[in-house]
């Protein structure tokens, strides 16, 4: 048996660190104070998007070079590599990738690899893609380095491939055609079960190498979690299988319907033809993870997103008018966004005073009409209306009532969200941010709808062009009454 390593000061190799899997392992390594070095083909780009203390060093699995300055003094390793988006020869690319990191590990004394692999009876005809990930998983067991490969089936975790292809499914499709290979048994694994393996594969007791099959608490087929997705959601899918779809057809059916592109999506499909579940308890023997089911898993899922949105501010995103941010993928994929900002020659208050002065009497300027007509309809459909005004007598509380919005955050001087509170196919929010700058303040608005299936996304885009007259009308109003030089902004605070 070897010694474990108990330490946490130790360092760690992380490829694939710009991947799903490998950047929510970045975060969590770090947070439990490991010394992490990352390898990647363009340091330029990683460096943006990690935590602070993390070394980057230049490298590819393809120059052998390259990693034997990469694994200097590295205790363990971890092999996130993965070629699936390949156009040609991606097994080709694996297997070398993976022969060079045996080697350049083994010369310069890694104490322990860890290795994420794909789910799969090894005895059934399993696709190329999952053959592959199990050649490389036999590779580097054969290095001479103890190394612990983990097959896991479906990650369900928001940014996943998996669960972006349920989500796009069931999101856009109320009526779906699905091919047999959606009844097919997986064990579908969250991503903080995964994450919390892979942590443990650093310390479990290993005297050499070995597969541990990993998965959730369920067995569930992909037409299992479209369901239960939907049920989580508030959709209403029908569902109508039919057996004549090949897995060529299926991907270029999901290249038309879902943001996954055919060519992958076919490796996807061919992956799922049999089942991918557990079928040894090493896991449950040398691990202590006790994963969670399916319904949790997805309901976390959406958590995260939640949370994220929370902690975001919409207005910064990628806009209508044209500026640039950063807004997380895994939250655009289902919400929609109409941002737009301006310079104005304002202090952050006075820009903060007219916009928290909206609603009530003040209207909604220059367009109130509309909203009022709005309003009208809402109250047809039984929705609240503009009948609530604003509070009188005093400034704006996150949890106030305002026209047919609630306030959801408010942060003077800086920032103010609305949640939307009438009746539409979604749900949907108004944002304004004000960032200050040396000769005025820059405000930035954003209006933020997360569609619930095609009424929902036929609702939107069915209003862009009143969308585009009346938000950038509001903004221009803002800017107008905020930036008059010497006038004091008239409020009803």
């Amino acid at each position: 048996m070897s010694d474990v390593m108990h330490t946490t000061k130790r360092r760690i190799l992380l490829t694939g660190a710009t991947g799903y899997v490998g950047g929510r392992l970045l975060t969590q390594l770090v947070g439990r104070g490991y010394h992490v070095r990352c390898l990647a083909r363009n340091p330029a780009h990683l460096l943006q998007r990690i935590p602070a203390g993390v070394e980057v060093v230049a490298g590819d699995v393809s120059d052998r070079d390259s990693l034997m300055a990469a694994l200097k003094d590295v205790d363990a390793a971890f092999y996130l590599v993965h070629a699936m988006g390949d156009a040609t020869g991606f097994e080709a690319h694996e297997r070398a990738g993976a022969v060079n990191f045996a080697e350049a590990a083994r010369t310069t004394g890694v104490r322990r690899i860890v290795y994420l692999g794909g789910l799969g009876d090894e005895t059934t005809d399993l696709s190329p893609h999952l053959r592959s990930r199990q050649e490389v998983g036999r590779i580097l067991r054969e290095s001479g380095v103890p190394t612990i490969e983990l097959r896991a089936s479906i990650v369900i975790g928001s940014g996943s491939l998996s669960f972006e292809l349920v989500r796009a499914l069931t999101e856009h499709l109320p009526v779906m055609i699905t091919p047999r290979w959606v009844s097919v048994l997986a064990q579908p694994i969250g991503i903080q079960d995964l994450l919390a393996y892979l942590i443990q594969a650093l310390d479990v007791p290993l005297d050499k190498s070995v597969v541990v099959e990993i998965g959730g608490a369920d067995q569930v087929s992909y037409l299992g979690m479209m369901r239960e997705y939907a049920r989580q959601r508030g959709l209403k899918r029908a569902m109508i299988q039919v057996p004549l779809l090949t897995p060529r057809l299926s991907s270029l059916w999901l290249g038309l319907v879902t943001p996954v592109y055919a060519r992958i999506g076919r490796k996807l499909v061919e992956s799922i033809r049999h089942p991918t579940v557990v079928s040894t308890d090493t896991a449950k023997r040398i691990f202590s993870v006790r994963p969670v089911g399916m319904a949790e898993a997805i309901r976390a899922a959406l958590d995260h997103e939640e949370q994220a949105y929370a902690e975001t501010r919409w207005s910064d995103a990628i806009s209508a008018a044209g500026y640039g941010g950063d807004r997380g993928s895994a939250i655009s994929a289902r919400r929609l966004t109409d941002c737009r900002e301006v310079e104005v020659p304002a202090t952050p208050d006075q820009c903060f005073a007219t916009i928290a002065s909206l609603g009530g009497q003040t209207g909604w300027p220059p367009y109130t009409w509309l909203w009022r007509l709005r309003g009208f309809i809402d109250l047809l459909w039984g929705g609240v209306g503009m009948r609530r005004g604003r509070p009188e007598g005093r400034e704006l509380r996150t949890g106030d009532a305002l026209d047919f919005w609630r306030v959801e955050r408010y942060e003077p001087s800086s920032q103010l969200r609305l949640a939307a509170e009438m009746k539409v196919p979604g749900r949907a929010w108004l944002e304004y941010a004000i960032v200050p700058r040396p000769q005025g303040s820059i405000i930035r608005q954003a209006a933020v709808f997360d569609p619930m299936g095609l009424a929902g996304l036929l609702y939107w885009y069915a209003l862009v062009p009143v969308h585009a007259l009346v938000f950038r009308g509001m903004l221009q109003s803002i800017a107008r009454r905020a930036g008059k030089p010497h006038a004091s902004v008239a409020t009803t605070l």
